[in-house]
């Protein structure tokens, strides 16, 4: 009965011009009024003080209010709402479920957003292996057979794979993840930025907003103590593991950029020598990022079961493992630098990288991404008055 009337009531929303809440969206809402009634928890994160700006909750508030929680689980252990009490309020899974829509909703192209849901940890290996094996096969095919898998090669990996061929693979896969990426988060933006004031950014703003993300502010549960994993104890693990794994993805990503530099405007290819700068970063990032997936991963098998949406933890460990392989594959191509694994070992990295950029667009990157937005739209919003009057944040 209670299904019937909720169709009939979005029926009649669609056929006035209104906008149908999914059920997630009409969970988060339900909550958000409760949680705005009390208000116990006002000062634990982003979620709260942009919550007290709002007595109603319409789609763009809801997404943009889903994409600032961090998932810390502080509310949850505080709340004297939480189950098994017959409000049920759980702002961490609620929001999460709304995350993980909202990434399939501003896909691009829109076909790809069920990849969403699709983007598990076996389909990620899968995509591994398969990479693996047609480089492998390429590798077979150029040289002598099976033996060219096995034998140090002559110049070291462009004597396997030109350097010409490479960016021929990668680069057009990396352009469209850019795209995509960049595409979804332009329509999210669009659509949040006038339920955020509407008001353009600013310096204090982009500033305010860039040291929460650099830092992971909203992770210190709001009093610096650290979020909650697999109860009710403050830990400061899940920070820095993301911090790890961030920070070690950014000197990868510095070390790839540094290598084109050197090989298109100092005429210096690969491979390169310590103390280089490709070498440094890429050696202490690929170190950085295996530790800190490793973490993650460990928390992520340990997390409460009431934090976030356990049919998101298949897309979460995809990425995890996909960073790891990438990291781990990386260092241990370097090991293997001279040797006659070097082909073998080349191909896994090339195919883990591949795979790892083919799924950024529809994975658990766009997280950052689309979280990065929602604080830029709260640090300018904390800056207009309240449109409630109910005082200052």
């Amino acid at each position: 009965m209670q299904a019937l009337e909720a169709l009939t009531r979005d029926a009649k929303a669609l056929a006035n011009g209104g906008i149908v809440l999914s059920a997630p969206e009409t969970e988060v809402a339900r909550q958000l009024q409760i949680c705005n009634a009390c208000r116990y928890c006002e000062g634990f994160c982003a979620v709260f003080p942009a919550m007290t700006r709002r007595l109603e909750f319409g789609k763009a508030d809801i997404h943009f209010i889903a994409n600032l929680c961090h998932n810390c689980g502080a509310c949850l252990h505080a709340c004297q709402y939480a189950p098994p009490h017959e409000f049920a309020v759980n702002i961490p899974q609620a929001m999460a479920q709304v995350r993980g829509q909202t990434y399939a909703d501003y896909a691009w192209p829109p076909a790809l957003g069920q990849l969403y849901q699709r983007n598990g940890l076996t389909l990620a290996l899968a995509l591994v292996a398969g990479l693996t094996l047609f480089l492998l096969l390429a590798v077979g095919l150029h040289g002598q057979g099976l033996a060219a898998l096995w034998t140090a090669p002559v110049g070291g990996f462009y004597g396997i794979f030109p350097h010409n061929l490479l960016v021929g693979l990668f680069a057009p896969v990396f352009l469209f993840a850019v795209l995509a990426l960049g595409l979804g988060v332009r329509r999210f933006w669009r659509d949040v930025t006038p339920a955020t004031s509407g008001a353009p950014l600013s310096a204090p703003a982009t500033a305010e907003a860039t040291d929460a993300v650099l830092r992971l502010k909203y992770l210190d549960g709001g009093h610096g103590d650290g979020c909650h994993n697999e109860d009710d104890a403050y830990t400061l693990s899940r920070r820095r593991m993301h911090h790890l794994t961030f920070y070690g993805f950014v000197l990868c990503f510095a070390a790839t950029s540094v290598a084109t530099l050197y090989h298109y405007l100092l005429g210096a290819p690969a491979p390169y020598d310590l103390p280089s700068f490709p070498k440094l970063l890429g050696g202490a990032g690929g170190i950085s990022l295996a530790i800190g997936t490793a973490g993650l991963w460990r928390l992520n098998l340990r997390r409460h079961p009431l934090h976030g949406d356990a049919a998101q933890k298949p897309m979460d460990r995809a990425f995890i493992a996909l960073l790891f392989l990438t990291a781990t594959s990386g260092l241990l191509l370097w090991a293997a630098r001279g040797t006659a694994a070097l082909p073998l070992l080349l191909c896994l990295h090339l195919g883990a990288v591949m795979a790892l950029f083919a799924t950024l667009p529809y994975g658990k990157f766009a997280h950052g991404i689309f979280r990065t937005a929602s604080l830029l739209r709260h640090a300018v919003e904390k800056r207009q008055p309240n449109p409630i009057g109910l005082g200052a944040d």
